[in-house]
Order: C-alpha cells, then sequence, then structure tokens
C-alpha cells in the first residue's frame, strides 16, 4: 500500500478546510466563522494533536459596568507562583484584555501599560503599581483603579491589608487628588452616597442584579443601626436606590418576618411574596445568590436557609457556591457580547 506523505496530508486539510469556508459562505454571512476557519488552516498537524492541560485556578478580578459600578468576577486561569500579579495583569487595559472583559459587557480599569510589583508578608500587600497608572484622565478613573486593586489583592485568603506605591514611591494623592495615604481592607466597594454624617453608622454590603440581570453588583450602604445579617437582610428587601441602575433581588413587596442565627446557619422567613422570585427567567437563582453573598460576609455564616411564611423553600442557597459572577457560567449564558454605552 502506497504511504501518503505528511506535506499530501497537509493539503488535504488545507483543502477541506477551504472547502467549507466556500460552502459557509454561500449559505450566508457569517464573516466571524469564515475567518476562524481560514485561520485554523495555517495551524501545524503537530499542534492539533492533544496537549497536557495546564492546572487551574479561580481567581477574582474586577471590571467596570455602564453604571460606573465595579463588579468582581470569576474567573479560571493558570497557576503560577505570581497567582496576584498575574489576576491584576487580566485588568490592564490591552486588546486581549479588553475583549474578555467586553464579553461580559465589562471594561478594563487600569491604564494601558501598567505592571505590578507586589511584596506579600505577614497578611500585608504592598503593591508598587508602575508610572503608566498615573496617567488616569478623571477621580472617577483613579478610584475605580483604586479601589479595582485593594479589592482583588483582598481576595487572596493571605491578606489582610494592602498599602500601595506608585513607581516606587509613597504617594498621599494620585493626580486628580484620589487619596492612596492610607491601608485598605478592600471593603465600602461601590458606596452609596452619605447624606448625613453619624458616629453610630454602619455599613453593610448589599448585592444586587445588574440591569441587564447578567451579573451580581455589590453595594455598600450606610445603615443607622447594627450592621449585623438581620440588618443586611432588611436593607436588601429595601432594595437599590432609585437612581442606581440596578434591580431588586426581592420583590417589591416581600416582607421579611424574621432572621436568626445559631450555630453558623442563619435562618431567613420571607413573606408569601418571595415566591415570586421562582417565576423569573433564571428559577430565582440570582435572588438566591444575592442572599447568600449578602449573608456571608459576616463572620461566623457556614450556611444560608430560606423559609417562606415558616416553610423550608425548596431552593435553597449552595454554600459551596462561593465564586460570584464566574466568568464561564455568564458566558454561557448570555454567549452575545453586550454593547456598552
Amino acid at each position: 500500500m502506497k504511504r501518503i506523505k505528511r506535506a499530501d496530508i497537509e493539503r488535504i486539510l488545507i483543502l477541506c478546510a477551504a472547502a467549507l469556508v466556500v460552502v459557509l459562505a454561500l449559505q450566508g454571512d457569517d464573516q466571524t466563522t469564515s475567518q476562524v476557519l481560514v485561520e485554523q488552516t495555517s495551524i501545524p498537524i503537530e499542534q492539533t494533536m492533544s496537549q497536557p492541560q495546564a492546572e487551574m485556578v479561580s481567581t477574582v478580578v474586577f471590571y467596570e459596568d455602564g453604571e460606573g459600578y465595579l463588579v468582581p468576577v470569576t474567573r479560571q486561569i493558570e497557576k503560577t507562583d505570581g497567582i496576584a500579579k498575574a489576576t491584576l495583569n487580566l485588568m490592564v487595559k490591552s486588546s486581549v484584555n479588553d475583549m474578555q472583559a467586553a464579553r461580559l459587557g465589562l471594561r478594563t480599569v487600569i491604564p494601558e501599560g501598567t505592571t505590578f510589583e507586589i511584596d506579600i508578608a505577614d497578611g500585608k500587600a504592598n503593591v508598587n503599581v508602575s508610572k503608566e497608572a498615573l496617567t488616569c484622565t478623571s477621580a472617577a478613573e483613579e478610584a475605580l483603579m483604586v479601589d479595582a486593586i485593594t479589592n482583588t489583592m483582598a481576595c487572596f485568603g493571605s491578606v489582610e491589608e494592602v498599602t500601595l506605591e506608585f513607581d516606587g514611591q509613597k504617594r498621599s494623592k494620585l493626580t486628580y487628588g484620589t487619596d492612596v495615604s492610607g491601608v485598605f481592607s478592600g471593603s465600602n466597594i461601590n458606596l452609596e452616597s452619605v447624606e448625613t454624617f453619624s458616629a453610630d453608622a454602619g455599613m453593610v454590603q448589599l448585592y444586587f442584579p445588574s440591569q441587564t440581570g447578567r451579573l451580581l453588583v455589590p453595594v455598600t450602604r450606610t445603615v443607622f443601626s447594627n450592621a449585623d445579617v438581620s440588618t443586611a437582610v432588611l436593607e436588601l428587601a429595601k432594595g437599590p436606590r432609585g437612581d442606581s441602575g440596578l434591580e431588586r433581588a426581592l420583590p417589591p413587596d416581600c416582607g421579611v418576618k424574621n432572621v436568626t442565627m445559631k450555630n453558623g446557619v442563619v435562618t431567613i422567613n420571607f413573606s408569601q411574596e418571595f415566591k415570586e422570585v421562582m417565576e423569573n427567567s433564571d428559577g430565582g437563582e440570582q435572588a438566591i445568590r444575592a442572599i447568600l453573598f449578602t449573608c456571608s460576609q459576616f463572620p461566623g455564616v457556614k450556611k444560608v436557609e430560606v423559609l417562606v411564611e415558616g416553610q423550608k423553600l425548596e431552593k435553597q442557597p449552595d454554600a459551596a457556591a462561593t465564586f460570584i459572577n464566574e466568568e464561564a457560567e455568564v458566558v454561557s449564558q448570555y454567549p452575545g457580547v453586550v454593547e456598552l454605552d
């Protein structure tokens, strides 16, 4: 039997791929599909063989949405010794990073070309940000960048406090006045404005669906009562501010009958109106997650149970669902690219 040469195999594969492109072109105007197929014909045969997959780990990055909020996204990246630096690099403006954020309807928040040097010891992380970060064009851009860096670092279990340097120097303020002199703990993200000040004021973090419902957005609200799990659930039921651009996690008339915590288990008893969330297109998934993440900010919370008029709800928060806005899940549910204003 005559042996087919490798070069002949390559030519056959290229011709087959080219023929497929022609067929697709005749059936429609899907230029993206055609372009991908054409590019694949130039890949050497050796590269089409199965390669050992790298070990992947979960990490959290922060992007900006169309309303100006910072949104946490859980991404899978290749495991590396410099995982913190690799995570920060994902938020720097570049063609690749911008495209990955746009798939979720989000934007990167750190100026192009920015690099990082990170020193972590005894729970304290010092992040030296390169001079490119000083090219922000407004106070709003500076604040988003600083919050994104510090909140991303705070997501690592080995980090309790974050300090910043810029171009190797400690600074009190950035170009547009953003304060970078202190120690950051990754709290108070997307802080709602405070109209009155009180020494007794506390802060709770709430989670509301974005306007499209694709993502959960954390919001820090000032409260003038105990900043505990009961207060947080009551504030969640009140919903976002009317001008926030966010959606309610719970139905408008949903009442909170009581909230208890025992042995790490938070039990929330809602009024009958809560069942309306099950009629949502996602079957109430975002509402359940909003409750879980709102409660899990408090130390000692291990599990959350939801009751309606004293009866345990069939759909319960998954205590193992510790990752918020998982990239693969969001893209699979909403595969189209979202246009930003």
